[in-house]
């Protein structure tokens, strides 16, 4: 099984050259640390940054900057502060290539619950609902399965929607999932030394499996 900086490796792998990027709270700030080094990309932060870098080391730490998450970041040459009301005009006209985000909850239809838990405190949505909204390509980062042992790749959310038939492909510490059109996770690839029947017994939504799956691959 992958671990959490194992998920966000692999998503790496999903970005192309030139890409507008945001990413979201959790594992998928860990993406910016593994982009391979022949590609440019270009990170997004909905507080209002655009060209984020990886995170910084101690030494490097500026307390004033910091991503959606109140994390510390780094920010690369060329990079642009602005205020709120125009990060999310860009992401309202849908300048970002690519959004990159947690989940609760997923459907086999591709709808997200990743806000709210009923009955814990919570601020707010934040800026998920406009980026699953208006997002070309979403990927979620995700844990297979909750930790009670139940699935989280469901028939539907039980949890409060964030967003309805938006997610395109899933990284678990298990495996890659593609969400087909028509309903239905579709299994790409396996992580590192687990089977196919355990991804079985770990989703609960509709699983797709045709011919052989590949292990996952890394450099």
């Amino acid at each position: 099984m992958l671990d959490k900086e194992g998920i966000a490796k692999r998503i790496a792998q999903e970005i192309q050259n030139n890409f507008y990027v945001n990413l979201g709270i959790g594992i998928p700030t860990l993406v910016a640390n593994y982009i391979p080094k022949d590609i440019q990309v270009c990170f997004q932060s909905e507080n209002g940054l655009l060209g984020m870098g990886p995170f910084p080391k101690e030494s490097e730490v500026d307390p004033d900057l910091i991503n959606a998450g109140k994390q510390t970041i780094t920010m690369l040459p060329g990079a642009a502060v602005f205020d709120s009301a125009m990060s999310f005009g860009m992401i309202h006209a849908q300048k970002i290539d690519l959004t990159i985000l947690g989940a609760m909850e997923v459907s086999e239809m591709g709808d997200i619950a990743n806000w709210k838990i009923p009955g814990k405190m919570v601020k707010g949505m934040g800026g998920a609902m406009d980026l699953v909204a208006s997002a070309k390509n979403i990927i979620v980062a995700m844990q297979h399965i909750n930790k009670a042992g139940e699935s989280k790749l469901l028939p539907t959310c039980s949890l409060p929607l964030t967003g309805i038939k938006c997610v395109k492909k899933i990284v678990t510490e298990l495996a890659v999932l593609s969400v087909l059109p028509e309903g239905g996770f579709k299994l790409l690839e396996r992580a590192p030394g687990v089977s196919v029947e355990t991804i079985k017994k770990a989703t609960l939504g509709k699983l797709i499996i045709e011919g052989e799956i590949p292990e996952m691959a890394f450099d």
